[in-house]
């Protein structure tokens, strides 16, 4: 999660798109943004729920336009051939 968190803050496309799991991974990502400006990563948890199923919760806060903003998200990952994977993710209520 801190990777590709990482990943989006130095608007790293192909790095994301490597680790996204082919079954909900978009065909292209356009991370050129000027008006958003990622501050900092809070992970509250990560479970692995067995062998190659995993999830994490986490709140990202960034600014768009100066105004300050945060998105919350517990992310699923999959592992295949030793590599965990981002699934998808859910907001919670």
């Amino acid at each position: 999660m801190r990777s590709r968190y990482s990943a989006f803050v130095l608007q790293l496309p192909d790095y994301l798109l490597a680790t996204w799991h082919p079954s909900t991974r978009p065909s292209e990502l356009d991370l050129d943004d000027k008006f958003t400006k990622w501050i900092a990563l809070s992970i509250h948890h990560a479970r692995q729920h067995d062998d190659t199923h995993a999830e994490v919760s986490f709140t990202a806060r960034y600014k768009q336009n100066g105004k300050a903003l945060r998105l919350q998200e517990v992310s699923q990952f999959l592992k295949e051939q030793g590599r965990w994977f981002y699934v998808d993710g859910q907001f919670p209520d």
